[in-house]
């Protein structure tokens, strides 16, 4: 396979600079699938900065960071080579038979392996370290501390993992995504002009008040706000107010914190969170509506920045007006629709379909 080797600088990050001190960036080209029921596709796989990065070759466009203390090879010895964001490989798979990127690959993250403390002895620090904590009792921030630091520094591909995670608790209780083709299609075309092109928005075949935005960019709708709807404003007005609630409280520091202090270090220690780490968190969110931004005033400046009426979404959440009249007064399109809408009648259409699992895609 092609491959192309730029020497733009080192690494930030000494491990990597250890392993591949000649070159910052290698890139070969792969192929991969994002989930088992998807088709495989061309990608452009990029060594960065202790990650991953497969792009769309065709648009240069990020399709999926994954954290190299993370990466798995499937299959040692073989060719192709294959590699799956971690264990056990439950979703995304990328495929490369380019001896440099695989051996590139294997160096770097034998290099992270090779660097981390023993199990047994990070175990017995830890214990040391919480047996201070009781007896000077002066670190009673130090959990706290744990999980802000943990969710400060997460990068793409662990906040990515963690919203995983959480839609798969959500899902125990709503049932899988809404994942008819053609209102798939719709959702991926609307991230990209509402929420932005590394973002995602999923259907959940359930009432959920809102919608809610989980680790990883990743933002959750209830079918309530499309089935049935005569237009798509209140469901887009959710889906612009759950980025910006995202933005003022992150998911991923709102996880951890469920998670505990424990999670949290083993995040930081070994870039994924323990597989019960999480139990019962889509229960909890489920418990309640997901917030309101805090500032309608900056709701209403991005709704008019996409093209949304802040009207409809205002109604969704009081019918009679009372509690959001600074919503439906201050509307940006209240005398005159946007010019261009987000999306076409005929979107609309596919997308109030993309539950029907009983009609063709």
């Amino acid at each position: 396979m092609l491959h192309r080797l730029r020497r733009i600088g080192f690494f930030d990050r000494s491990l990597a600079v250890t392993a591949l001190s000649a070159f910052q960036r290698l890139e070969a080209s792969g192929v991969w699938r994002e989930a088992p029921q998807e088709a495989v596709r061309d990608v452009i796989v990029s060594v960065g900065d202790a990650t991953l990065i497969l792009t769309d070759p065709k648009s240069d466009q990020p399709l999926s960071h994954w954290s190299l203390p993370a990466v798995t090879r499937l299959n040692p010895g073989q060719k192709p080579a294959i590699f799956a964001p971690g264990v056990p490989a439950t979703d995304e798979i990328l495929e490369i038979d380019d001896e440099l990127m695989i051996s590139a690959i294997e160096k770097v993250h034998t290099a992270i392996q090779a660097s981390r403390p023993r199990p047994g002895r990070l175990r017995g620090g830890l214990l040391v370290a919480a047996a201070a904590v009781l007896v000077l009792g002066g670190l009673a921030w130090l959990p706290g501390a744990a999980v802000r630091h943990a969710a400060l520094i997460a990068p793409p591909a662990q906040r990515e993992a963690v919203g995983r995670q959480v839609l798969t608790q959500l899902t125990e209780t709503t049932g899988a995504p809404c994942s008819r083709a053609a209102g798939s299609a719709v959702l991926d075309r609307l991230a990209r002009r509402v929420t932005g092109a590394d973002s995602r928005v999923v259907v959940l075949p359930s009432t959920l008040r809102g919608a809610r935005a989980l680790p990883g960019k990743l933002i959750v709708l209830g079918d309530d706000l499309i089935i049935g709807q005569p237009a798509p404003h209140a469901a887009l007005g959710h889906v612009v107010a759950a980025q910006l609630v995202a933005e003022e409280q992150d998911p991923m520091a709102a996880a951890l914190t469920f998670a505990g202090f424990g999670a949290a270090v083993s995040l930081l220690t070994t870039g994924l969170l323990p597989d019960d780490a999480l139990d019962g968190y889509g229960e909890v969110l489920l418990a309640s509506a997901p917030p309101r931004p805090s500032d309608d005033d900056a709701l209403l400046e991005r709704l008019a920045s996409v093209g949304v009426p802040s009207s409809p979404y205002a109604r969704s959440l009081d019918p009679s007006g009372e509690a959001v009249l600074t919503l439906i007064e201050a509307d940006p399109f209240r005398m005159a629709p946007p010019e261009k809408p987000v999306l076409t009648e005929g979107e609309w259409v596919q997308l109030q379909r993309i539950c029907d699992t009983a009609m063709e895609p």
